[in-house]
């Protein structure tokens, strides 16, 4: 008999990708074939970063199918690409089914999809398939979109999402509060036009997704029972498999659209113990000249060493990004590099502390490290993540913007030396650490339900 075949679909982010891939290399350690589908224009820039090496082994298959838009357009309107998606996406997923089904020893026992893509369970259940969904962001914002029919109910939002006033919520109780202007389908950036009819695209694709998780056999979600009880009490069926991290299985981290720069590993090593200061803002974050200068300053004032990812498009303005004469005065303690090796790098010991986006894979990365954070939300569920991290399980710090909505430099290298300074910070970091890794030990919460998970694709 044949290791069971399994259709991985992810969501074409590589915040969606990442987490995905490493669930499907955890399937294949245990004998699991999978094929894994991307978009094919992510498909492209995945293959491209990996630069021939085989990290992912022969039981991985990558697969592409067409997203709906050019290779040249821009993908940073997400409610442009949903639109996509949606148009072009089920069918080429169905005729992917129908044409692996079609061969020998091919056939698919179980397809896995990404949360956000929850329209590809009506597309399974058509195509008579056993079918399980991943959900990549925290389980409060899941509970989010579970609740959206009772938040409209309540006159908490309007049937376009929109707070009716700002306020502050429960979904349940022993969940965090949340702020009713900071739901993830309404923080995609500035409020104009195009925003509110991303906004609507994306909050009709949750309502959507509401409907097509009740086909679902399995819901799991990369996060834990012990960060998370409120959220999970919620909604039972939701089962943790988190932290979902190349470091459980002594293996390689894959689906980054940028190739990892490991030369700066080596200048890590020569750093002190807990002394260097990380500055990523994953793969969307996009800052305005002045304020990427002021990034730039607080870093220089601050006066602690430093390893900041700057990516080829993180600003508005790619010509003179740098303070005059900045590269020259921060050169003996400060590294730039265009894309880190991130899960290797907050596993370093030279790492003191996190100024990050807050996107969730960052979250539970620096958490899982034992890292203390700063906090620059950017926007859906980042703002949520950071009420957990600061709020919930006080990691780290907010950054606060002035009167002009800048984040000065001054803000952020007294807020940097604060997280430093501050030994409850850490202590309480790697508390958090260890309960957050028990979960995927054998017995924890996470282990046991990805056991069974194996056990029932088997049956």
């Amino acid at each position: 008999m044949s290791s069971p075949h399994i259709l991985v679909f992810s969501t074409p982010a590589q915040g969606h990708v990442i987490p995905l891939l490493e669930f499907s290399q955890c399937l294949a350690k245990h004998g699991f074939r999978v094929t894994f589908v991307n978009s094919e224009y992510n498909h492209k820039r995945v293959m491209k970063s990996l630069e021939g090496k085989n990290y992912l082994g022969e039981q991985i298959r990558l697969v592409s199918i067409p997203d709906g838009m050019e290779p040249w357009e821009e993908r940073t309107d997400p409610g442009k690409l949903i639109e996509k998606v949606l148009q072009v996406m089920p069918g080429k997923l169905e005729e992917l089914i129908e044409e692996i089904n079609g061969r020998d020893d091919e056939k698919i026992d179980c397809f896995i999809s990404d949360g956000f893509m929850g329209w590809s369970m009506e597309v399974a259940e058509k195509m008579k398939l056993r079918r399980a969904v991943i959900w990549t962001s925290c389980a409060a914002s899941v509970a989010s979109i579970f609740c959206i029919p009772k938040l409209i109910d309540d006159g908490i939002i309007d049937s376009n999402g929109t707070p009716i006033r700002k306020q502050m919520i429960q979904l349940a109780p022993n969940m965090l509060e949340m702020n009713t202007e900071e739901f993830f389908w309404t923080r995609l950036g500035d409020i104009t036009t195009q925003k509110m009819t991303s906004q609507k695209i994306i909050f009709d694709l949750s309502i959507r997704t509401i409907k097509a998780m009740k086909v679902a056999d399995f819901q799991f979600c990369n996060s834990t029972y012990e960060l998370e009880p409120g959220a999970f009490n919620m909604i039972p069926e939701l089962l943790p498999v988190g932290p979902l991290l190349a470091s459980n299985r002594l293996g390689n981290s894959a689906g980054h659209f940028w190739p990892e720069d490991s030369t700066c590993l080596k200048w890590l090593d020569q750093q002190q113990p807990k002394s260097v200061i990380y500055v990523a803002f994953g793969s969307h974050t996009v800052l305005d000249h002045n304020q990427f200068q002021e990034l730039a300053l607080g870093l220089e004032i601050c006066n602690r060493p430093f390893l900041w990812v700057v990516r080829p498009d993180i600003t508005t303005d790619a010509n003179d990004v740098y303070p005059r004469g900045f590269q020259e005065r921060v050169a003996t303690r400060g590294q730039m590099i265009g894309w880190a090796p991130q899960q290797r790098v907050l596993s370093h010991p030279s790492i003191a502390c996190f100024l990050s986006h807050c996107g969730w894979n960052s979250t539970m990365e620096g958490v899982s490290n034992g890292i203390p954070f700063l906090c620059w939300p950017y926007f859906v569920d980042q703002f949520l993540n950071e009420s957990y991290i600061c709020d919930i399980w006080k990691v780290g710090l907010k950054l606060d913007k002035d009167e002009s909505g800048i984040i000065t430099g001054e803000e952020i290298s007294n807020k940097l030396v604060q997280v430093l300074g501050d030994q409850n910070f850490k202590a309480r970091a790697l508390e958090l650490k260890e309960i957050t890794m028990s979960s995927v030990r054998e017995g924890g919460s996470s282990y046991k339900t990805f056991q069974n998970f194996l056990e029932w694709v088997k049956t």
